[in-house]
């Protein structure tokens, strides 16, 4: 058994918060382990013999993120919880230090005393172990201090090899886009929308269109296909097979347990749909979410048989189109709880290894939904996972990214999310992800709060289509990625 003291001040501050937290094994894996709550102490019971646990902890100047130990060897006495946090995050530091090669690079002077201070306050509270309030007090500075400091690390790697891709001519192809969730209004295509972005994503929902066994309706997507077409943007589409709840139809449960016409049923949609734009849409998210979001009872060997599935009928169907198979909640969080999904880097890997015919990867990072898979992460775990994720020899694509524009959509927050806090979150981002050579593009997840897909004021127009700091903002991040002026 594991068990991790929290040492609030006053009785208030880090109280234990158990929403979305789960136990870590090996290689970031979720794993299955029962965590609980007894005063100010978390237990995890588990049969692992060293774990790591997650948590969504707040730190001050940060609000709360979702953050981690190290793994851990069980053992009768607590672990300090605050120390253990911040040992994690300093271990990750020295090792994104280390393999972006920024030790001694020219500049990085300033954020190197800021990891420096941060250490000093580690080493300080592991003096004080027997006394944890005041080790836990010295920890809570030197949290703070190492966030601080792996955003500035984000921000002066991405500073480096932003100007290098452009020098290499990295910027010249389309790499800023935006979602359309079904039911948004042409009219969302408002003035200066091609200042902004380079392609639109168009959803290809089959709850919506295949309502019925025998009837198909693409009106809706045929409307914006052609709106994308003339405002002069790339048109992209998908996902075109997910299993989700909202995605499947109605008509389908009555087939839960019949594998083969279910993939049957995914073949003939797949087809069909891909068929009908094949001369209008060049890129096709073709499978999205299949390793963790299904109503149906898939073993594993299901989900890798209906993403080739997918992916050779989209070939056979456009052979020149760029076929992308998407990840969704992408630390697999899930996982731990659902066994019978399968963790986002194992499907990762084992779609990489099994001679499926596609050309990219998709990763979803939404955040700001005070809900699991979905609280907020660091820019360094966020930078992490990208490279983790090019580890697998394809190109990436950021297929839907978003945080709130309102504190009081993402409940997860100490500072209030806003319209100022959302443009700086997106073109920090943007500055990241995009200064990785194997990142394709970068796609938001809605444009406009007024139809409502996933965050809520997510979009970067507000509900009657007036753009936000974050529309404008995004206009400056683009034009300086191609013109190397900055923003």
């Amino acid at each position: 058994m594991l068990k991790f003291a929290c040492y609030p001040e006053g009785g208030e501050g880090q109280i234990p918060d158990l929403r979305g937290a789960y136990a870590v094994g090996i290689d970031g894996v979720p794993m299955r382990g029962d965590l609980h709550v007894n005063g100010r102490t978390i237990t995890c019971e588990s049969r692992k013999e060293a774990l790591a646990i997650s948590v969504l902890w707040p730190v001050e100047g940060h609000g709360r993120l979702q953050l981690q130990t190290t793994r851990l060897p069980t053992r009768e006495q607590s672990y300090n919880l605050h120390v253990e946090l911040v040992r994690e995050r300093l271990m990750r530091i020295l090792t994104k230090r280390e393999e972006w090669g920024l030790f001694d690079y020219p500049g990085v002077e300033g954020v190197s005393a800021m990891i420096d201070r941060a250490r000093e306050l580690f080493i300080k509270s592991l003096q004080k172990c027997e006394d944890p309030p005041a080790a836990a007090r010295l920890a809570d500075r030197a949290l703070s201090l190492a966030l601080d400091a792996s955003e500035e690390l984000c921000r002066f790697h991405a500073s480096v090899f932003v100007g290098r891709r452009r020098q290499a001519g990295g910027f010249a192809r389309g790499f800023l886009g935006v979602a359309l969730p079904s039911g948004t209004p042409p009219r969302a295509l408002v003035k200066g929308f091609s200042d902004v972005f380079d392609f639109v994503q168009i959803p290809f929902v089959w709850r919506d269109i295949q309502r019925d066994e025998r009837n198909s309706d693409y009106s809706a997507v045929d409307a914006w296909v052609k709106a994308g077409a003339k405002a002069g943007l790339t048109v992209r589409g998908g996902p075109v097979l997910n299993f989700g709840v909202q995605s499947v139809p109605d008509w389908m449960y009555v087939r839960e347990n019949e594998y083969e016409a279910i993939a049957a049923f995914a073949r003939e949609h797949v087809r069909r749909t891909v068929q009908r734009y094949a001369g209008q849409i060049g890129t096709w998210i073709v499978a999205s979410g299949l390793h963790a979001d299904n109503v149906f009872p898939f073993s594993f060997e299901h989900i890798i048989d209906l993403t080739r599935m997918a992916a050779n009928v989209t070939k056979q169907a456009a052979p020149r189109s760029q076929v992308v198979l998407d990840l969704t909640q992408p630390w697999g969080e899930y996982f731990a709880r659902n066994q019978r999904t399968a963790p986002p880097m194992l499907y990762a890997e084992m779609v990489s290894q099994s001679g499926i015919n596609f050309d990219a990867f998709g990763v979803q990072l939404v955040f700001g939904l005070d809900s699991e898979g979905f609280h907020l992460r660091d820019m360094l775990q966020i930078s992490g996972l990208i490279d983790r994720l090019a580890n697998l020899g394809k190109p990436l694509h950021v297929t839907a990214v978003a945080v709130p524009s309102d504190g009081s959509a993402a409940g997860v927050t100490d500072e209030p999310w806003s319209e100022e806090r959302q443009a700086d979150w997106f073109a920090n981002f943007c500055q990241v992800a995009l200064s990785k050579p194997y990142v394709e593009c970068v796609c938001l997840q809605t444009l406009t709060d007024a139809v409502c897909t996933g965050v809520p004021t997510g979009g970067v127009l507000r509900a009657d289509l007036r753009p936000k700091r974050a529309f404008r903002r995004l206009a400056k991040v683009r034009q300086g990625l191609i013109s190397g002026k900055g923003e």
